[in-house]
């Protein structure tokens, strides 16, 4: 065992938080194992997150229920079934976000967080990177191909045409 505080013990260079309680240890953390748990986490996370100032004890929390978030969004991982836009939009509805509150956070124009929202830009790489740390997710969620939607062809009904430039003849 390492020496270290008793509330703080390595498993497997997994760091597990413990209370001592009577005589007996009790973990304060443990894998999450339901929605509910994984929902009361977040919570938790955020919590110590938004604290200004952090001690140790609270660092290694954080760090701790960051990795047993991580680990349950691997294993529950849903956003295969959704574009990185529908994600985006799914997390900062669930953050409470507004377009103008994720571009201040992303340090970019209001304009552009609104082309992406819509599907007229793309997702760049160092967004990609920005959006995955601030919401807690792998890169993969928003790295991955959708359709947007070009200007030139926002009239064409057909969405398997909408990323094609075709010169259309204005003769009849």
């Amino acid at each position: 065992m390492l020496n270290i505080p008793d509330y703080v013990r390595q498993i497997n260079n997994i760091q597990l938080i413990t209370i001592k309680k009577k005589g007996m240890e009790t973990l304060k953390y443990k894998v999450i194992k339901s929605k509910k748990q994984y929902n009361e986490y977040c919570a938790i996370l955020e919590d110590l997150t938004s604290l200004t100032t952090k001690k140790k004890e609270q660092n290694e929390e954080i760090e701790l229920l960051s990795f047993l978030i991580e680990k349950w969004d691997e294993e529950h991982n849903s956003f295969e079934e959704s574009d990185p836009v529908s994600l985006l939009k799914a997390l900062m509805q669930e953050h409470g976000m507004l377009a103008s509150d994720l571009a201040s956070s992303l340090g970019v124009s209001k304009g552009l967080v609104s082309d992406i929202l819509h599907y007229k830009k793309g997702i760049s790489k160092e967004m990609i990177r920005n959006l995955a740390g601030m919401f807690k997710v792998s890169q993969e969620a928003f790295n991955r191909p959708y359709k947007l939607k070009v200007a030139v062809n926002a009239r064409l009904k057909n969405a398997s045409v909408m990323n094609t430039t075709k010169a259309l003849s204005t003769q009849h």
